[in-house]
């Protein structure tokens, strides 16, 4: 990307200002960055996000297989399971997509890697969950290059992106639908319309498509993971071929459409897409960071500007939600990522204002704790009042009795707030404000202070290991499952195991895992440290080995407190 340059009389200007607050909005796309705020929390490996017409939003979880209905400031809700989800590496429950006529139908699709081989589409209505109709099978599949991404066009019809499973000649195959994006009937017939006769294959020659996105005036969007070089955003035209195996970014064969914008992997490596005010917003995995992307009135692209970057880690999905506000999920529990103990989160970005309103709501009062547990407390405090209407709140929360800095800990559309994943025996400071829409907070509330039980430490765990699949060289050992055999609660656990000699550990989920030597050790994360007596929780990783050698771990051993 071209750097940008500031003349030296600007930055002798700028610091003569460098104690002033920052009063600018952040505003990029029509929407307000410097307002991000955290709106949803505790969820395990989001990975798209769908809306119903009450505003709220489902979300589909890749490792767990659920569906929930999340909404700003709430906890989420599970409202469906899909059967038969095969999870690990890069597959599992991806895409989701509610019916346009969802007033009407009740249809919700999924889409997702299962337990007989292939990635599928089932649609389902949320008032019998249970019953889940295959309506499109036979996507290959492995633990990469799934694809995923599901939406409904303008025109009605269903697109579906999907991967080349890590066989680049699928994508050129148009015998095969991996490596496409795929148009089809909402039940998954197909329609008139499409470039190759009695075909769903819309588009080709694609690696790994995990977003799908349309403009105002209908023209269609894709990212795609590029291998080593340049991810992608194209232009999607019924019948195009986009390279994949000869192309990785732009090439000057004439046969393949070239993309509108590349990265470089470590910048993007991105997911979702959404489309809103002539821009394009692409959710970067690898490279952390939400990426802006102007769009041009022939549909290609102006200077992406890079917004949230390392702010809140992986970044999955992303959508504009029906309360006009662009909401992100992240992606830090995949594996791959570093979470903190809030993960996986949905942030949250408001439209930009204009009005002129400069007055702030007054304090929250009143503030209190209840429900204080060894992890979590709940708050609850008194409505603040504004001339125009107070739009949420934010909780600030600091360590110990005194001293330390105030940061967010989270947001709530309602007067009460669940802080989790808290460490036990210890102390926090916390204080709410209000803001509005126009970005004005209030003063704080009255500070109180919350000290979380000892975690309870009696009794003990076990840890049973279970081979989920095999190859060559690897092999996947989901789920270990950690079982509290005490009497009373744990409050964090420690696995620890021996990798044969030559394995290496290539990704891990639900558990933090370290290697010393041939040693693992798998701490519990923030969202399954705590198990009550006779109850359990699971994690899973990945690894490599030689070629030829059938080996396996060994040697689970699990401490708590």
């Amino acid at each position: 990307m071209r750097a940008r340059v500031v003349p030296a009389l600007v930055l002798a200007l700028l610091a003569l200002f460098i104690n002033v607050p920052e009063a600018r909005a952040q505003v990029v796309g029509g929407f307000d960055f410097s307002r991000a705020e955290v709106s949803v929390t505790g969820l395990q490996v989001p990975w798209a996000l769908a809306f119903l017409p009450d505003g709220s939003a489902l979300v589909s979880e890749r490792n767990t297989a659920r569906i929930l209905q999340v909404r700003p400031g709430q906890t989420p809700t599970p409202v469906a399971t899909i059967s038969g989800v095969s999870a690990s590496g890069e597959s599992g429950l991806l895409g989701i997509a509610v019916s346009p006529s969802y007033a009407q139908d009740g249809w919700v699709y999924a889409y997702f890697t299962s337990t007989s081989g292939d990635n599928r589409l089932v649609r389902l209505q949320l008032s019998a969950p249970q019953t889940q109709t295959v309506i499109f099978s036979g996507v290959p599949s492995a633990t990469v290059h799934d694809g995923g991404r599901i939406a409904f066009g303008p025109d009605g019809m269903l697109y579906v992106a999907t991967g080349d499973a890590g066989n680049t000649a699928n994508a050129q195959n148009l015998n095969s639908p991996a490596g496409k994006i795929l148009r089809m009937t909402p039940t998954g017939g197909v329609p008139s319309g499409n470039p190759f006769s009695g075909s769903r294959v819309w588009s080709y020659g694609h690696r790994n498509v995990q977003g799908l996105a349309w403009d105002s005036q209908g023209r269609m969007y894709a990212t795609e993971f590029g291998q080593n070089t340049l991810d992608e955003i194209n232009q999607i035209v019924a019948g195009g071929n986009y390279g994949w195996p000869t192309c990785e970014g732009t090439c000057s064969n004439p046969s393949f459409r070239n993309p509108i914008v590349t990265w470089t992997t470590a910048q993007a490596s991105p997911s979702g897409l959404a489309y809103a005010n002539n821009t394009l917003f692409a959710a970067a995995l690898r490279g952390q960071r939400l990426w802006t992307v102007p769009l041009t009135s022939s549909g290609g692209a102006g200077t992406p500007l890079a917004e949230l970057q390392s702010a809140y880690g992986r970044l999955r999905a992303v959508a504009v939600g029906q309360d006009g506000w662009l909401w992100v999920a992240t992606s830090n529990r995949d594996g791959r990522g570093t979470p903190v103990a809030q993960d996986d989160r949905i942030i949250r970005i408001p439209p930009a204002t204009s009005g002129t309103d400069t007055t702030a709501p007054t304090a929250p009062g009143n503030l209190a704790a209840s429900g204080t547990t060894a992890t979590g407390a709940t708050l609850s405090w008194t409505a603040s009042t504004d001339n125009v209407g107070v739009t949420g709140y934010d909780i600030l929360r600091a360590t110990g009795t005194s001293g330390g800095t105030f940061a967010q800990a989270g947001t709530s559309a309602t007067t009460s707030f669940t802080d989790t994943g808290l460490a036990a025996n210890t102390a926090y400071r916390y204080q709410v404000r209000a803001r509005d829409a126009a970005g004005n907070l209030s003063p704080v509330s009255n500070t109180i202070t919350v000290t979380t039980s000892g975690g309870t430490g009696t009794g003990g765990c076990t840890a049973t290991p279970t081979t989920q699949s095999q190859w060559g060289t690897g092999y996947v050992i989901q789920p270990v499952t950690v079982a509290n055999t005490g009497t009373s609660g744990i409050n964090g656990w420690t696995v620890t195991f021996t990798l044969p000699a030559g394995h290496t550990v290539t990704g891990s989920w639900n558990a933090t895992l370290s290697v010393s030597g041939q040693t693992v050790t798998a701490r519990s994360a923030g969202h399954n440290g705590t198990i009550a007596a006779a109850q359990s929780t699971t994690f899973g990783f990945q690894a490599t080995r030689p070629s030829g050698n059938t080996q396996v771990p060994s040697g689970y051993q699990c401490t708590s407190p």
